[in-house]
């Protein structure tokens, strides 16, 4: 009877687990987790679940019993301290080794981190954690304007806490949108009384707060920090398996060696769309990429191909994001974006290569589609049509 083992307990391992049993694989699986909870959705610790709009059971991926009734060894609390692709096992914390016939990577990423005393946000506890000191009320100080962050802000916010958030770039999700639409969202926040500090870094976290690069010094009861996350590929370099941001793949996520596959936020995947590798750390790339490995794994013929996408929900803003802005040249706006409800597209030689709803709802389709198309258009026909 074939192993196949999953690194990482996460919604990308969780769903690959569940496509391997649609499949009628009926070998045996084990989904391996260094958390003690069973897998869960990362997205609604910044969102919902961290504003106490919804319940914590609707965070986790399958019911309590799912596992043991499709026969999955669910392993909690348990890392894996090594990969021996030329053995086909993994070994553990606890000293034992398991084989494998094949082996999923999934094991995500984690934030990059600051000297000093923080809070971040990345697993449920931390999640359970910022919003109890929210509720105490206080002043709040978000380190980087993320997503992560812009979401975390607008939770402090809701709460009713002073916040304050610190970003080296010249304005919010600079990197990730571009200045013109980072500006929006800067101005949402900076609305609802959020003091945006940009063009400025934490050089020092301390217990009461933090010093600016500026040579401020900022006070505040919370200290949270959002600049973004590093892939976990530390197993797959010390294993000897091709890596670069991310575990390289080709499209069907197979890695260097011919029985290791990696998926999730992990993966540097060949996307075919783009002639190039990807790493993808949004939630869409986790819930689709453990379905495709899985299919993988069992040797059938599948591409991950989906496009990126992204969603927020900050106040009353809701978005929906598709595609890359990579080399973007021109973009193009369907409404007023001082309204709050609008399309924008981003093109490169008059083609869409990203878009995004902003309080507009079911267009998603139909961007994507645009974008896969590669057809010219015009941005006159974009903006009326």
């Amino acid at each position: 009877m074939a192993t196949y083992v999953i690194v990482g307990a996460g919604l990308a391992g969780a769903k690959a687990a569940q496509t391997l049993r649609e499949e009628g694989f009926d070998g045996e699986i084990v989904l391996i987790g260094a958390e003690t909870e069973r897998p869960y959705e990362r997205p609604p610790l910044s969102k919902g679940y961290l504003q106490g709009s919804s319940e914590r059971e609707e965070i986790f991926v399958h019911e309590p019993g799912w596992y043991a009734d499709n026969d999955v060894d669910l392993r909690l609390g348990t890392r894996v301290t090594r990969i021996e692709p030329a053995h086909h096992a993994v070994r553990l914390g606890d000293g034992s080794r398991r084989p494998f016939d094949k082996l999923l990577i999934a094991t995500g990423a984690v934030p990059r981190r600051l000297p000093g005393p923080a809070h971040y946000l990345r697993t449920v506890e931390d999640s359970e954690a910022l919003k109890r000191r929210f509720a105490e009320g206080g002043d709040v100080l978000i380190i980087g304007a993320s997503w992560i962050g812009l979401e975390t802000a607008a939770a402090a916010r809701t709460a009713g806490c002073q916040v304050t958030v610190v970003e080296p770039e010249p304005t919010a999700l600079n990197r990730a949108l571009g200045q013109e639409l980072g500006e929006l969202f800067a101005r949402l926040h900076a609305s609802k009384g959020v003091d945006l500090r940009f063009g400025t870094a934490a050089a020092e976290i301390t217990e009461t707060g933090a010093r600016l690069s500026s040579g401020e010094r900022l006070t505040a009861d919370v200290v949270v920090v959002g600049i973004g996350a590093a892939p976990e590929v530390g197993l797959a370099r010390d294993a000897g398996l091709d890596v670069g941001q991310g575990i390289l793949t080709d499209a069907a996520l197979r890695t260097s060696h011919p029985d290791v596959y990696a998926a999730g936020d992990v993966a540097e995947f060949f996307h075919p769309l783009y002639g190039r590798r990807i790493r993808v750390e949004h939630w869409a790339n986790a819930l689709h990429g453990g379905p495709v490995a899985a299919r993988s794994m069992l040797g059938q013929e599948v591409v991950h191909d989906m496009l990126p996408y992204f969603y927020t929900d900050q106040y009353e803003l809701g978005m929906e994001f598709s595609g890359d802005i990579e080399g973007h040249d021109e973009i193009v706006y369907r409404g007023d974006p001082e309204s709050m409800e609008f399309i924008v597209y981003w093109l490169r030689d008059r083609r869409v290569i990203a878009g995004m709803n902003v309080n507009v709802w079911d267009v998603v389709d139909d961007i994507q589609e645009l974008i896969r198309s590669g057809v010219t258009v015009h941005p006159k026909e974009l903006s009326s049509g």
